[in-house]
């Protein structure tokens, strides 16, 4: 089992910044990949970036490439999401995963999952 917990959400306003992190517990050996997904009010849950279990390859949906960096620290069990040019259409729920399939684009993919954390971009 693996644990997953979110932190860093909130409100900014467009053109600005918010880093997020998902600290993980439980089973944090190798081979897990990691990745974070976003889900606004109304719509499916949709991939943002994900990143190998060494963290040497990284892979991010068209939307936000340019503008969010995911990264880890398998010292501390964390991965980051930095989202730079925030817009109002990134507003979402934000859901830290972890799985071992590479490169895992689908909800489907994954095994464990955080509670999430809210990310809304003012105007």
């Amino acid at each position: 089992q693996v644990q997953l917990v979110e932190s860093g959400g909130g409100l900014v306003q467009a053109g600005g910044s918010l880093r997020l992190s998902c600290a993980a517990s439980g089973r944090t050996d190798s081979n897990i990949n990691r990745s974070w997904f976003r889900q606004a009010p109304g719509k499916e849950r949709e991939f943002v970036a994900a990143i190998n279990w060494s963290g040497d390859s990284t892979y991010s949906a068209d939307s936000v490439k340019g503008r969010f960096t995911i990264s880890r620290d398998n010292a501390k069990n964390t991965v980051y999401l930095q989202m730079n040019s925030l817009k109002p259409e990134d507003t979402a729920v934000y859901y830290c995963a972890a799985g071992v399939i590479w490169i895992g684009v689908r909800v489907n993919d994954y095994l464990y999952w955080g509670q999430g954390t809210q990310v809304t971009v003012s105007s």
